[in-house]
């Protein structure tokens, strides 16, 4: 007796149960030992126009569902009609404080990369001598810089 016998029953049909043998394909295994992930430059920059995307999406419906909780404020004069409505308010600026926010990070986020792509050479200068003959050196590399002006 199969599961499926009242279903056939009242179908009038006789089932059966096949067994499929299990198939993996391996063509797409890869063999490289990278353990690190890089992201794309491009998925940021698609991960950045979808949350902003989202957060314009939020900021409509939004305004729409502020404007009708208004209109229903304005009609029924009760208490609770204008809180909700403040409170859809109040919602929707930090929404737009969130867009500003996400602004904020895509920029630092630029300058991280370019700040990343610097190089700074330090030239570490070190003088062996006495004292006298320093500040002999010095001395000459001030009246140098003087008559050079």
């Amino acid at each position: 007796m199969s599961n499926f016998d009242p279903i056939d029953d009242a179908l009038d049909i006789k089932s059966e149960i096949v067994e499929q043998p299990k198939t993996v394909d391996l063509s797409h295994i890869d063999d490289s030992n990278d353990d690190l992930e890089v992201l794309d430059v491009s998925d940021n920059q698609k991960d950045y126009e979808y949350a902003r995307q989202q957060l314009y999406t939020l900021i409509e419906k939004g305004q729409e569902a502020v404007t009708g909780a208004l209109e229903l404020a304005q009609e029924g004069g009760s208490a609770r009609c204008y809180e909700v409505a403040i409170n859809g308010v109040k919602s929707m600026s930090e929404v737009a404080e969130k867009l500003m926010d996400l602004q904020k990070k895509v920029k630092d986020l630029d300058e991280v990369t370019v700040n990343n792509s610097q190089t700074n050479v330090t030239n570490n200068s070190v003088f062996v001598g006495s004292t006298t003959e320093l500040q002999k050196m010095i001395k000459e590399g001030m009246l140098n810089k003087l008559s050079d002006s």
